[in-house]
């Protein structure tokens, strides 16, 4: 079989088999959704969610701890790199339970595997090389997606969380009791934040390392004060319910500032959004009609100089409409 047969062979089979993994893929989440409702109230009904919930918790800890001791090869090998804490950190914020050093390791191997198969089918090497780029770059771009709409989740739960913390603490309730019952009783993602505040301390940390050490791992102005807050409480007392009452009302009060400043900057951040596209859709209108007008920029070099020239100016000017509309509260 010629290299030329076996490319067409390709070309044939590698979309019949990404069809028939998507269609694979939309069964499924329409079947899991259907019984996943119904999967939630029986196993509320049995009280079996939160022993799942503690299990999976405790499970978590215990792995990440024995982890420091037993380092895999690619801690050893990338482990000392600055960027395996940052990423790290991005999974831990994420709530993905990866190693970093792990992640980035296959994830660079991937990258060389993709330009290696596309150079060996004699593609260009400027799009095997962005190809390869696309395969290291996507899965972290996807984390920072998932990270900040989940933080994003956790602060506007902040409040409700304060409230159940502070009416606990008046009807008696330890601190440790309290942020149980904000594990078991409010819903994710708040819920295994807190939940592993709780079994750390259960597991023989203090409770004050245990809040400080999920204040480092989200890295929210408001959880910080929060832990301040009840730092301070326990060296010197006072009346927590209080001070955990009035740090719930700031929090919702920014959180409605947040809301009004969005509302105020809707239209310039779609102005940006439509200014960045309209050349993109100007360019692609004049390939579709007048094909030999637009290829100028594509195969004269002075063009493809002037595309790269563009394509820079474009993303400053989408940077600083972002900057303009980005007010800080």
């Amino acid at each position: 079989m010629t290299l030329a047969s076996t490319q067409d062979l390709l070309y044939i089979l590698l979309p019949l088999f990404g069809s028939m993994l998507l269609c694979y893929g939309i069964y499924q989440v329409i079947s899991e959704s259907k019984v996943a409702g119904q999967k939630k109230v029986q196993e509320r009904l049995r009280g079996v969610s939160a022993l799942k919930k503690n299990e999976k918790e405790k499970a978590s800890i215990l792995r990440r701890q024995a982890g420091g001791d037993a380092k895999s090869i690619a801690d050893q090998l990338l482990g000392k790199l600055s960027i395996v804490a940052r990423v790290q950190g991005l999974l831990d914020q994420a709530d993905v339970d990866w190693s970093a050093s792990k992640m980035l390791m296959n994830l660079v191997l991937g990258a060389i595997g993709v330009m290696m198969g596309l150079l060996a089918f004699q593609a260009s090497p400027l799009a095997a090389v962005g190809c390869a780029g696309a395969v290291l770059m996507l899965p972290l771009v996807a984390l920072s997606f998932k990270r900040k709409r989940r933080l994003k989740q956790i602060t506007h739960q902040l409040p409700d969380v304060f409230e159940m913390m502070s009416q606990a603490l008046r009807a008696g309730h330890s601190l440790a009791s309290a942020i149980q019952l904000v594990h078991e009783q409010m819903p994710n993602p708040i819920a295994s934040e807190f939940g592993r505040v709780y079994h750390e301390q259960n597991l023989g940390m203090k409770i004050e390392e245990a809040l400080v050490a999920m204040a480092n791992r989200l890295d929210l102005l408001d959880v910080k004060f929060f832990v301040t807050a009840v730092l301070i409480q326990r060296q010197t007392g006072g009346d927590l319910a209080e001070v955990i009452d009035n740090i719930g009302g700031v929090i919702r009060a920014r959180i409605e500032l947040f809301g009004m400043v969005a509302g105020l900057t809707a239209e310039g951040r779609l102005s940006g959004w439509v200014l960045f596209a309209l050349p993109f859709l100007v360019f692609a209108g004049c390939m579709y009609l007048n094909p030999k007008y637009a290829n100028v920029l594509l195969e004269d070099p002075t063009g493809k100089i002037l595309l790269m020239v563009a394509g820079g100016m474009q993303l400053m000017g989408l940077a600083m409409i972002r900057w303009i509309v980005n007010i800080k509260v």
